[in-house]
């Protein structure tokens, strides 16, 4: 039986022989790990540093939105025009809808910059997903959840000891409360590794999770899209080619959603963080 090839072109996406149909003697190339990973566009892969595809669509979305809202607000009016009512509504969203309702307007002004970066940097990476010739979300590879979660976690901890001192963060981290008696050691010593060590892992993994899982549909429908055009098969390509197009625009919800939720959670961190313990 014929074995699909894995390219090993840095800008080839799919990884599949394109001459691979249904009845012609081959086996379906299923989406994998190595639909995740690309090959160095500059250095070697053995080398300390190099730059890849994943590195590419970070650093062109991270332009994108840094010119998105520059490109608004350089010289904003009274009467905006429609590219600042755009960035207007974006931002006053994201400041009222998630960082006001979450934290508060008294405290919570001072990290909205953060927590809006965060929204639409992370939305950005997730677009990549259906944006032609990109087609990968940046999100799906565990690494670039990981440093945002911990941005977020070195902000929270930090903003506890400065809030409560020393003695008040761990009995905030341990949710300390004398009136569970004997009990108050198993507790304390479980939320003690849950806040810590659970919350930062599960606020990366929530992203990462959903947009690999997403991103393997959508490849695995496209590829079967493809791999039944052949034959009788073609009936079953028209409709695998329809999950293509159901799944992309669910993709398009689920993306803006966990950039959301992951901007919710972080604004929820940062409550914790400044309420009194109790």
């Amino acid at each position: 039986m014929k074995e699909p090839a894995v390219s090993a072109d840095p800008t080839q996406v799919l990884a599949f022989e394109t001459d691979c149909h249904i009845f012609d003697g081959c086996g379906f190339p299923a989406p994998g790990l190595h639909s995740f990973l690309f090959e160095p566009l500059v250095g070697n892969a053995d080398d300390a540093v190099y730059f890849n595809k994943t590195m590419l669509l970070a650093l062109l979305g991270s332009i994108i939105v840094i010119g998105f809202f520059w490109a608004a607000f350089r010289k904003p009016k009274v009467v905006p025009g429609k590219l600042q009512m755009v960035a207007e509504a974006g931002y006053d969203f994201i400041r009222r809808g998630v960082v006001y309702e979450t934290i508060g307007k008294k405290e919570g002004e001072k990290y909205v910059p953060l927590v809006v970066s965060l929204f639409f940097f992370i939305w950005m990476m997730n677009l990549w997903s259906i944006v032609p010739l990109a087609q990968f979300p940046v999100t799906s590879i565990i690494s670039y959840p990981l440093v945002l979660a911990l941005i977020v976690y070195i902000l929270w901890v930090s903003l506890t000891f400065k809030r409560h001192g020393f003695v008040g963060a761990l009995k905030n981290f341990t949710g300390y409360d004398k009136s569970l008696g004997a009990v108050l050691p198993l507790s304390m010593t479980i939320e003690f590794f849950s806040n810590l060590l659970v919350r930062p892992f599960t606020h990366a993994v929530r992203l990462f999770a959903n947009m690999f899982a997403g991103h393997t549909l959508l490849l695995l429908f496209t590829i079967a899209s493809w791999y039944l055009l052949n034959g009788i098969g073609i009936a079953y390509a028209g409709v695998s080619f329809i999950m293509v197009i159901v799944m992309t625009a669910f993709e398009l919800f689920v993306q803006a959603l966990q950039a959301y939720v992951f901007v919710l959670l972080t604004c929820s961190f940062i409550q914790g963080a400044l309420a009194e313990h109790h």
